[in-house]
């Protein structure tokens, strides 16, 4: 796929709010990622990054529990890293919007 430079930024920054208000899994954003901006087959992306395509499929179905130096590996040619995402998507939002939040979290 020919995106521009624009274009990849953009999607990544909407795949990335999707991810964090709840909407899309880590497995999905890795999986449209992969096809959509680069246009790798699994098997190609799992031999660049250096692991199996079956781990790849694994992580894309958001199945098992992988450690988190093979989530970052995966990530890494996409220019990301894991991290911590709010549970709630209303932090979240006030994240994105870099705004503060009014009173204190709940915690359940």
């Amino acid at each position: 796929m020919n995106m521009t430079a624009s274009e990849r930024q953009a999607l990544l920054v909407e795949l990335l709010q999707q991810h964090m208000l709840g909407g899309l899994t880590q497995g999905q954003m890795l999986k449209r990622l992969r096809k959509e901006v680069l246009g790798f087959s699994q098997t190609r992306y799992a031999e660049l990054v250096g692991v199996s395509r079956r781990t790849l499929t694994d992580i894309e179905q958001d199945k098992g529990s992988q450690v988190q130096s093979i989530i970052d590996k995966v990530f890494k040619p996409l220019g990301m890293k894991s991290g911590l995402t709010p549970i709630h998507p209303h932090v979240a939002k006030h994240i994105m919007a870099g705004t503060q939040l009014d009173g204190d979290l709940k915690v359940k």
